[in-house]
């Protein structure tokens, strides 16, 4: 086949794992050329996203090794969402179809194959989907189900159990590129592209080296900027909220006041502070969700670039 793949992989403090992974993304990509999956323009594009550790020396050696691999560093950590920008910005004008990957390992290699030939049946998307999360723990599979059905109850349309492993076509590629954001959530951008979609299923593999560099905070801070750049329904919830409460208190105050008049009232201390507490913390809370919205206006405005390459391999 002459079309032309780039398999785009983020990087960041993986100077453990990088070299078991690049040889085996190499014998990949050597052997779909091999079978003429695609042509031998096809490459690697490994972005380096601001490492701190050896990562960039051992993208640079691999890069004189094989013909395969090229190297893009960025000049600061911006991001595993920003860094996947960075490589379909590089590779869009280069190449027929992208893949993105993380470089652990954890994407099975083999669904490649069956990517490939979904975009040759006529998709411009397709959707690495895991099968199961049996190499997960107990907590991840729970935190991930409540993640996909949070998104889900915030309206927020996401692929249930799809990461960041996708392939997509050349035109798929500059369409989501001329989304203009600074707030960037692939898993939210990529559905609002359309063209034709499908998904395939893969085995979730453990890492080959190394640890994670996607710890609970990361998934979290993934998670609010995934609901507050698609979703305005917190902010509706909120009205409501404000709504509910506002009709409580007339009812209480009527309440009070009636209970004055036939002279029953009894000194509150406790109840009068549950009360005070309460809206407090109400107010307290909508206020930081109407910040969070407000902190997105602001950083939007600046149109600040996404990234800032330093080198390339």
């Amino acid at each position: 086949m002459d079309k032309t793949l780039y398999i785009i992989i983020p990087v960041y403090n993986e100077e453990e794992v990088l070299p078991v992974s690049i040889p085996a993304f190499c014998e990949k990509l050597s052997d779909l050329i091999g079978r003429s999956y695609v042509s031998n323009k096809s490459r690697l594009v490994f972005v380096d996203d601001g490492s701190k550790d050896s990562s960039w020396e051992i993208i640079k050696e691999f890069s004189k090794k094989c013909d395969y691999v090229k190297g893009v560093k960025l000049s600061r950590n911006r991001g595993h969402q920003n860094a996947l920008v960075a490589g379909l910005n590089y590779a869009a004008d280069k190449c027929d179809l992208t893949i993105t990957a993380d470089c652990d390992g954890q994407d099975d290699p083999g669904a490649i194959d069956d990517m490939i030939k979904a975009y040759l049946d006529g998709c411009d998307i397709v959707y690495g989907v895991r099968s199961s999360r049996d190499t997960d723990s107990s907590f991840k599979r729970l935190s991930a189900r409540f993640f996909y059905k949070l998104m889900r109850f915030f309206g927020v349309e996401t692929v249930y159990d799809h990461a960041d492993y996708r392939l997509m076509s050349s035109r798929a590629v500059k369409a989501l590129l001329s989304f203009d954001e600074v707030n960037i959530y692939l898993r939210g951008l990529v559905p609002l592209v359309g063209f034709k979609s499908t998904t395939v299923l893969y085995k979730r593999n453990k890492r080959l080296a190394g640890k994670t560099k996607y710890p609970l905070s990361k998934m979290i801070k993934l998670a609010v900027n995934g609901i507050t750049g698609f979703s305005t329904k917190p902010i509706r919830y909120i009205t409501g909220l404000g709504i509910t409460v506002s009709v409580a208190s007339i009812v209480g105050i009527v309440w009070s006041v009636v209970r004055a008049i036939l002279g029953l009232t009894v000194p509150g201390w406790a109840s009068m502070t549950a009360i005070i507490c309460f809206l407090g913390g109400i107010q307290l809370l909508s206020l930081g969700v109407i910040g969070e919205y407000i902190g997105k206006i602001y950083l939007e405005t600046k149109h600040r670039p996404k990234y800032i390459i330093e080198e390339e391999v």
